[in-house]
């Protein structure tokens, strides 16, 4: 009998573990850390993030505001934005972090890598077309807006408040 409940140990195993998520949300007074959650001392405003990009491509940056909008497929991203109307996109690869579609509209703080990324104009047109499809929005190629320069923080962490 002990020999049985050995190998479903070693059977089973490796079966719950690939089950659990990767990145789960640890819950803090009132607060969701997601990833490794934010330790970059300062925040970076998102106007002047926007207004510089280039002076933080590639640096760590920490941002802070509220969520506008969240992948409702995979939570692989999510928007924050300022008073101001200005958004940043913050990216994770699918299953390393998945952020809640319930924190929309709620603040959060979100870390990363700046990064820039230069499409060709087939490529930007292609990625237009996903967002659209993604928010289930119409697509019109000769209407779509399709930047062939793209910001974004690619994602370490973040707290939903």
């Amino acid at each position: 009998m002990s020999r049985i409940a050995a190998v479903l140990v070693l059977i089973l195993t490796p079966c719950l573990a690939s089950a659990a998520p990767k990145a789960a949300a640890a819950k803090t007074a009132g607060e969701t850390v997601l990833g490794k959650g934010v330790k970059t001392a300062a925040a970076v405003a998102i106007d002047e993030l926007l207004a510089s990009p280039d002076r933080y491509v590639g640096q760590t940056v920490r941002v802070a505001g509220k969520v506008v909008d969240v992948c409702s497929h995979r939570g692989c991203w999510m928007q924050l934005g300022n008073d101001k109307g200005q958004l940043v996109r913050v990216k994770v690869r699918d299953g390393d972090i998945v952020f809640p579609v319930s924190a929309r509209g709620r603040p959060a703080e979100a870390e990363g890598v700046f990064a820039k990324t230069e499409l060709s104009p087939d490529d930007a047109l292609a990625r237009a077309k996903h967002l659209a499809e993604e928010a289930g929005k119409p697509f019109d190629p000769a209407t779509a807006k399709a930047e062939t320069v793209v910001y974004q923080i690619n994602g370490t962490g973040a707290v939903i408040r």
